[in-house]
This record gives C-alpha cells, structure tokens and sequence, in this order.
C-alpha cells in the first residue's frame, strides 16, 4: 500500500464491524418480546438520553443553524426512515434475503456521494462493491425464501438507499461533535419510530426477561452510543463509500456470534462468501489505488474543509482523503 489510515481512524472502524456486529443477535433475542418498532423506539429512546447525559456532563457545544438541520435530517434518514422500513420489511422478508439486498449499500454509496459531489468516482470502489455483493450471496443465498412480497422487497430497497443517502449527508454536514450529532439524531428518529409504534398498535411493554433487558442494555450503550458515535468519527475522515463498507463487515461478525451464542452452523459456503466479502472490502476502501478518477463522470467533488485543530489526522491512502 502506499499508505495506510491513521490508527485512531482504523481502529474506530474495527470497533464499529465488532460491535455492530453483536447487533444483529441482539435485536432477534430483543424481537422475543417486544415488538420491531417499540424495541427499535426502546433503543434509539434510551441512547439519545445517555448521549445528552454525556453532552450536558462534557459540556460539547449543540450544533446550531445549518447544522442542526443537517442533524435532524441526519436523524430522521439514518435512524426513523431506515429502521421503521427495515423492521416493517423484515416481517415479511427473510433475513438473508434483506441482508443481500443491504449489500449493496456500498456501492449506491459510491454513486449518489459521486453524483451529489462528495467524492470521485472509481472503478476500483465499484468492483469492491460488485466483489463484496458476490460474497454476500455466497454467505445469505442459501436462506433466501420465495414468495415475498414486493412492498417488503421495495422497502428494504428504500431503506438501502435512505442508508446510502445518510452516509453522504453525513459526510457533508457542516462539522459538529459526534455525540451531539447522534443526540439530536437518535432523538429524531425515535420519535418516528414512536408514532409507527402507536400506528401499528404495538404494546408499549418493559423488558420483563432478563435476555430481553441484556440485549436492549447492548443495543442501547455498545449497539447505538458508541458504535454511531464512532461511525461519525470515521466518516469525517474517510469518504462516504469506504465507511460504508463496515455494514458488509459487520455480518461476518453476526455469524460468528450466533453460532457461538445460538449454536448456528459455518459451512464452507459460509467461508467462502466471507472470503470474498472481505477481497471486496479492502479493493474498494483500503488497497492502494490502481485506477484513476474516472473523469467527467459526475463531474469534480466539492472540497470539504478540514479537520480543524492542530496537525489533524490525514490519510494518505487516495481513497480515503
């Protein structure tokens, strides 16, 4: 490689793949008793409190203006729109099915960050995408069940692409701290998530299990506070796509956890998908550039301030400026 990301950028995005990874068997233990939309509102509800806790106690500035519009939009994408489509989806859509249609997350990402002048396009980043999406089939294909209907279909679609553009808004919102970003975020979306609850009739029920309780405690501290604080992190520094990538990463980890949790069979399929899911992720965010910018594609991105403070971490690698 020509260079690498700093440390402090490379390991906020293995502890986002770590983490976020627990998620996935968190919310299924969470999903025995509470339903989607209340343990999602349960979850962001909590967090945004813990965040303003930590806020209040640090005394970080709340973003004003510009900024906190960006915040709530932010919010309302990544946090309302995203998870009431996913949970709705996955009522009807089987898991596998939905994460292969996420993976291509990255890869819309790449194109609407190029399109809206977040960053240059590159065929390198796509064939990262493409090569990750193979792996992902290879690892969810064989729990692909048929006869799902096409709104679920369309909805964990649109939830991809509310992901893909939260990732860019993200990365274009003008600088404020990460814990008051994900504060007024989590906020947002909690209320959202609140008013689908109350649509769809879900009881508004406590945690009465203890797995139940350990579970929302997970998502709430490691699954939500930190691992969205630290995606915030990483995307400041890195483009939007490359960050994308920890959400093709952070399955690998789910299906390590389940099986050492759930007792879930890896079969070489399994091995194989994984391999190429993480071919994919270092060709598109980490390896060193072999392709040039493709030009006049979408035409030039717009230059983003940097970092201020003294000596900000810089990456050299051309990716991830």
């Amino acid at each position: 490689m020509a260079g690498t990301p700093d440390r402090t950028t490379l390991l906020a995005f293995i502890g986002i793949v770590l983490l976020g990874g627990v998620n996935g068997t968190a919310i299924r233990v969470g999903n025995a008793e509470l339903g989607p939309f209340w343990g999602a509102t349960l979850r962001f509800g909590i967090a945004a409190l813990v965040l303003f806790a930590i806020l209040v106690a640090r005394r970080y500035p709340l973003p004003r203006g510009r900024a906190l519009l960006g915040s709530v939009v932010y919010g309302g994408l990544a946090f309302g729109v995203t998870f009431a489509l996913v949970n709705w989806a996955l009522v009807e859509t089987p898991a596998g099915l939905a994460q292969v249609i996420l993976s291509i997350v990255p890869l819309l990402t790449l194109l609407l960050a190029s399109a809206q002048g977040a960053e240059q396009f590159r065929l390198q980043s796509l064939a990262g995408s493409l090569v990750s999406i193979v792996g992902i089939f290879l690892v969810f294909g064989e729990r692909i069940g048929g006869g799902v209907p096409v709104l679920s279909l369309v909805a964990v679609l649109l939830a991809a692409l509310s992901i893909s553009e939260a990732n860019v808004l993200a990365k274009r919102l003008p600088h404020c701290h990460p814990v008051a970003n994900s504060a007024i975020g989590m906020s947002v979306g909690a209320l959202l998530l609140l008013m689908l609850t109350l649509i769809s009739g879900e009881a508004l029920v406590i945690p009465a299990r203890l797995e139940t309780a350990l579970a929302l405690g997970y998502l709430v501290l490691a699954g939500s506070v930190v691992v969205f604080s630290l995606y915030l992190v990483v995307i400041q520094r890195w483009t939007a796509s490359a960050t994308s990538y920890a959400l093709l990463l952070m399955p690998l980890v789910s299906i390590v956890v389940a099986a050492l949790i759930l007792n879930e069979p890896i079969t070489p399929v399994l091995l194989l998908g994984g391999a190429l899911v993480l071919a994919g992720v270092y060709l598109g965010a980490f390896a060193t550039t072999f392709d040039r910018p493709v030009p006049n594609v979408f035409g030039k991105p717009k230059a983003v301030k940097a970092t201020t403070g003294p000596n900000p971490p810089q990456l050299v690698t051309p990716h991830c400026p």
